[in-house]
């Protein structure tokens, strides 16, 4: 059996040669040396394989370049929208640092009419007492010139009483004959005629001066309603003022989760003296009830302290931005290869400066475990924040630091695979998304 495959074999070994004869004729490889000649027959069959061979390999090595050449192409694009991607970043940043501005620039202007009406406020409540105290006094006047007028009436009549009894008794006693004195009778007539031309004009002085004082009395009466109605608006002006800019800050605080009354009690009870221009008004009523405007200018002082105490507490939580120079997120809070990942990671060059979010005092500034090099500050309310993997801390345990304060440079210490900050934010321990407080801030800051 194998005599006859051997021969099988080589039977189809020919035929396919005779076959192949015409495309791939036989060829002579002649090798010279100095021994002599030899020649190795290449028979169509080995010409075949080896045609097949080279196209294979030739093939192989066009489908691996276009390989190669589709991966660079790729890579390129890549690099160009992540480049592109970064500019629009870059450009979305800066016009949030541009409404971040523009937000700051409205506050102070608020802040400067507010400062504005307040002094209005206090001339017009100047005005109202004085124009009070010369109304009283007015009144107090008409009602002594009234009464004086009253009296003088009163005495006129009595004057014209008695002059008309003795009249008539002078009269009887030239009736019956008995000695008069005619002299007497007649300087007591133009004494009283006198006194009566005497109280006259008083009378009508007093009645010139009566219908003065009702004339004054009505253009102070106009006076004071055009001061109300420009207390009125300016009122509204300010009242509307104060409910626009406490908006936005009941909304910063109401995203955080944070309850705006506790926080504002917190506040209060650690602010607790005073004094200075956001008291209550206080003026003496006499026992009557306190007067529109006054509760009006309270209500608008009470709104005021609120946004200063929103103010305060604004200072002591993380509401600023960690990093200030250009970055990009490149890790959020939330579950990451199985493990809660507890911050937010913002990448950046090595020596990036890195700011405190809140005011708070420093509790941790050295090396810990794969935060690298670490600063932990703690603020009010049960707020702490961390900043990991720095290059360089600036602040040491126990020191006191505001918002906006350099606090270290970002790096790449501890369990890190580029430079980049890990922020976190902890309420009572517990760890929260750094970025609530970021958006929360957005549009107040």
């Amino acid at each position: 059996m194998g005599h006859r495959d051997n021969v099988l074999v080589r039977k189809l070994a020919y035929q396919l040669n005779h076959k192949l004869e015409r495309r791939f004729p036989e060829q002579r490889l002649f090798l010279r040396s100095e021994d002599g000649t030899r020649f190795i027959i290449l028979s169509p069959v080995t010409q075949l394989v080896g045609w097949l061979g080279s196209a294979a390999f030739i093939s192989w090595a066009i489908i691996a370049t276009a390989v190669l050449l589709m991966d660079s192409i790729g890579s390129g694009n890549v690099r160009d929208r992540a480049m592109r991607e970064q500019q629009l970043y870059e450009h979305r940043l800066q016009v949030l640092a541009d409404e971040r501005d523009a937000r700051a620039a409205e506050a102070v202007a608020a802040q400067e009419r507010f400062n504005l009406a307040l002094a209005q406020i206090s001339e017009m409540q100047s005005e109202l007492l004085s124009s009070e105290d010369r109304r009283k006094e007015l009144e107090t006047g008409i009602d002594v010139i009234q009464a004086t007028l009253r009296r003088t009436m009163k005495e006129r009549d009595e004057a014209r009483g008695v002059v008309e009894t003795m009249l008539a008794e002078a009269g009887g006693e030239s009736g019956d004959g008995s000695s008069t004195r005619p002299a007497d009778l007649g300087k007591t007539v133009a004494f009283l005629l006198a006194a009566l031309d005497e109280t006259a004009t008083e009378r009508d002085q007093a009645l010139t001066a009566a219908a003065e004082t009702r004339d004054f009395a009505e253009n102070l009466v106009f006076d004071q309603r055009l001061r109300d109605e420009r207390n009125d608006q300016i009122f509204r002006q300010l009242e509307d003022a104060v409910a626009v800019s406490l908006e936005p800050l009941d909304q910063m605080f109401d995203a955080v989760g944070l309850s705006s009354e506790s926080l504002l009690d917190t506040v209060r009870r650690g602010y607790s003296g005073q004094g200075g221009p956001l008291m209550p008004l206080v003026l003496s009523t006499k026992g009557a009830e306190t007067d529109p405007d006054t509760l009006r200018a309270n209500e608008i002082l009470g709104e005021l302290d609120r946004m200063n105490l929103y103010r305060i507490a604004a200072e002591k939580l993380p509401f600023g931005m960690p990093v200030k120079s250009s970055f990009r997120y490149t890790s959020g809070f939330g579950t990451r290869w199985g493990r809660l990942h507890a911050g937010t990671d913002m990448a950046g060059p090595v020596g990036t400066p890195i700011y405190s979010t809140a005011d708070g005092v420093v509790t941790h500034a050295g090396w810990l475990s794969g935060y690298g090099r670490l600063i932990k500050i703690q603020h009010e309310f049960g707020i702490e924040t961390r900043y990991g993997h720095l290059s360089a801390i600036k602040v040491k345990v126990g020191q006191r630091v505001s918002r906006g304060d350099r606090i270290g440079d970002m790096g790449n210490s501890g369990r890190s695979t580029g430079p980049h900050l890990h922020y976190e934010v902890r309420v009572n321990g517990n760890p929260t998304n750094p970025m609530t407080y970021i958006k929360a801030a957005r549009n107040v800051f």
